[in-house]
């Protein structure tokens, strides 16, 4: 078995994740790549094997089998422009804190190595949103696992965002944005802003409002074969547009186009990690401060 290792050269990946995976990973006799700044952030306080591979853009298909993201649900995010062209399934160990994608605790590390390399898991296939704008603003990687987002540039005032459902008028929102959520994303950023949780499985988007004016307004479901237009005006001149973690400012005058995209993710659900499990850990779901 061959993997590919990604991680975020920061303080939040600490050597002790770290140490514990690549020694797993030793012993079970699992070959693996890392990432290039990853592996420098780490040569000073890990001991590689003389002739390690590291690696700095796109992976191959068949190049590795998995890839194991080592951090939060943000690195998890940012460890997809390097696997999803090529269909490989990715495990998130979670070193960071709360965790939806990824939804290995530090602790089970060594038994979640060890469920990779005798293939107990699953894998379970995720939506994701394809951008299109006038402009190539996000050149090829113009999707988003959780959410594409529209929002103001600055605190100053609000805008407005006429939204448009296969090519019928929707609603013109008067907010500080909208998110347009996956249901991967149903537990991001369009959980904070009072949307819905739906199921990974779930052939829908939801639209939601970011702080809207008008008190009525509330999340829209709609199903995923739809194709939603937004266009965008305000006082200033420019708005900002995030793919998942990556955000640029854009033309006012210009449209948006968001749809299904024709690839997917994989992502690999070790046993006992249900997504059910997930919201009840993670929400503290049925957990009674009177009985502590």
């Amino acid at each position: 078995m061959h993997i590919a290792i990604y991680g975020r050269p920061s303080p939040s990946n600490r050597c002790e994740e770290a140490k514990k995976i690549f020694a797993q990973l030793d012993a079970l006799g699992i070959e693996y790549i890392v990432h290039q700044a990853y592996y420098d952030s780490l040569k000073k306080h890990i001991t590689f094997s003389a002739n390690v591979i590291t690696y700095s853009s796109e992976l191959a298909a068949n190049s590795v089998d998995y890839l194991v993201s080592i951090g939060g649900d943000g690195t998890f995010l940012e460890s997809l422009p390097y696997v999803v062209k090529a269909g490989i399934p990715i495990l998130g160990i979670n070193t960071g804190k709360l965790g939806f994608l990824s939804l290995v605790p530090k602790d089970d590390i060594e038994p979640a190595i060890t469920a990779l390399k005798e293939k107990k898991f699953t894998i379970q296939s995720r939506t994701l949103l394809n951008l299109e704008a006038t402009d190539s603003i996000f050149g090829k990687n113009n999707y988003a696992l959780n959410e594409v987002c529209v929002q103001r540039k600055d605190t100053s005032t609000m805008i407005t965002i006429h939204a448009y459902i296969n090519g019928e008028f929707l609603n013109s929102y008067w907010a500080d944005g909208l998110i347009i959520a996956t249901p991967t994303g149903s537990t991001a950023y369009s959980l904070s802003c009072s949307g819905p949780i739906l199921l990974p499985e779930d052939s829908s988007f939801i639209l939601t409002p970011i702080a809207p004016h008008n008190l009525n307004v509330r999340p829209v479901v709609i199903p995923d074969s739809s194709t939603i237009t937004l266009k965008v005006e305000g006082r200033t001149p420019t708005y900002l547009v995030s793919l998942d973690s990556r955000s640029v400012a854009m033309d006012g005058s210009k449209e948006l186009t968001i749809r299904k995209a024709s690839l997917g993710v994989k992502l690999i659900q070790l046993p006992d990690y249900s997504f059910a499990k997930t919201l009840r850990t993670k929400l503290n779901w049925g957990k009674d401060l009177r009985n502590e």
